[in-house]
């Protein structure tokens, strides 16, 4: 009776990869394309920026995609291009775009914007995987942009939700000068408008003097006027100043923001939901621990793989439409499934809240409720969306 029953289901399984494999093969090229930018100085070079940060990920996510598609008749091949700085971005978004209709950016909002807008990327299907900047989810989203990579939005509004749980409502803040920080500061301050809490002070880092050798003297007095609080916010993006700020502070309070109990797309702290499993794959694959925006590369190509997987296609219309609706999801590892906006092309995902060494919680946190998915606590909700290109 067992093997009656073991032939009848190794029959049905064979019958299934033999229909499979009489299916015509579909191949999907997808572009990975890089533009370097000069970075600003930094105090300490302790954290050098990956060589490979964000193809990592996206390599990770294309051996993913060829694990499931060699059992269903598909390949993937990944096309990487890097611009160097100074070089010519849209030229290379156009030899790109000639070889492939899929592709990640790797580059400054603005870049990604005029990459958006080429004639040849009409009918594409783009991803951006390094900026977090809201407007590219507001008033100057693409139709044919969609955002593997969480908003700065996000990321604040995880972290109004943390201070929000622990009463944490007298806030200051030491914000830097850099772009990146200055969209952070943005981005917060609508957070902490949105979950009703605001600042009682703010400062600027200015500093210029070398802060390995002068933090315990320096920062004690930069933040006395601050008088007493319950949590200082460090806005600093590029990991600059901020690491001198813990623990030399003129009051023993909590660091947050940049640094310290920082909100972030993705950590080597996180294990949970099978996280461990994606972490090992990856630090296996590339020699290092995975970064948020390695995990934004991974996320596009896995997106591109399950909408291939179950469409069985590669038109780029068709990948986008089924992308965008309710019956879309993609597993990410973080404990609940992962869809995008059909009014942004955002993903929404769970943003967790870490220090380098653990996990604290994860946004969104309970009692932060939605009439439609709580995911949309976070970032910016249809209403507030400027976006028009996806109506």
């Amino acid at each position: 009776m067992r093997n009656r029953f073991f032939n009848s289901w190794l029959a049905t399984v064979l019958g299934m990869l033999l229909a499979a494999g009489a299916q015509a093969e579909t191949v999907m090229k997808i572009g990975y394309l890089k533009v370097d930018t000069p970075r600003p100085p930094v105090l300490s070079n302790l954290d050098p920026v990956p060589e490979d940060l964000g193809l990592a990920g996206a390599r990770t996510g294309l051996e993913d995609n060829a694990t499931t598609g060699r059992f269903l008749g598909q390949t993937y091949t990944l096309i990487e291009d890097r611009v160097p700085e100074g070089g010519d971005a849209i030229a290379a978004a156009k030899a790109m775009l000639a070889q492939t209709p899929f592709v990640l950016l790797d580059a400054p909002g603005r870049t990604q914007l005029a990459i958006a807008d080429l004639k040849e990327a009409q009918g594409a299907l783009l991803f951006n995987a390094s900026s977090g900047e809201t407007a590219l989810r507001s008033e100057n989203c693409r139709a044919n942009l969609l955002h593997s990579l969480p908003s700065d939005a996000m990321r604040t509004d995880a972290l109004a939700q943390v201070l929000m749980q622990k009463r944490w409502t007298d806030l200051v803040l030491i914000a830097g000068t850099h772009p990146e920080d200055l969209a952070y500061v943005e981005a917060l301050r609508r957070s902490l408008t949105k979950f009703g809490l605001k600042l009682s002070d703010e400062k600027t880092w200015a500093f210029d003097a070398d802060m390995r050798r002068n933090a315990a003297q320096e920062v004690p007095l930069f933040t006395q006027d601050f008088g007493d609080y319950d949590a200082l916010i460090v806005a600093d993006e590029l990991g600059d100043f901020g690491r001198y700020i813990l623990y030399n502070t003129w009051q023993a309070r909590p660091v947050v923001g940049s640094e310290g109990l920082s909100a972030v797309a993705w950590s080597p702290v996180m294990e949970q939901w099978g996280a461990a499993q994606l972490q090992s794959r990856f630090t296996k694959a590339a020699g290092r621990a995975m970064m948020p925006r390695d995990y934004a590369a991974w996320a596009a190509v896995r997106t591109l793989g399950e909408a291939v997987t179950r469409l069985d296609s590669s038109d780029p219309a068709s990948l986008r439409g089924y992308i965008l609706s309710e019956t879309f999801e993609l597993a990410g590892f973080k404990g609940r499934p992962m869809t995008y906006r059909s009014w942004n092309g955002q993903l929404r995902q769970p943003i967790a809240v870490v220090h380098p060494r653990a996990m604290v919680a994860q946004a969104p946190l309970e009692g932060f409720l939605h009439r439609v998915n709580e995911l949309d606590t976070l970032g910016l909700d249809e209403p507030e969306s400027k976006c028009e290109a996806f109506e």
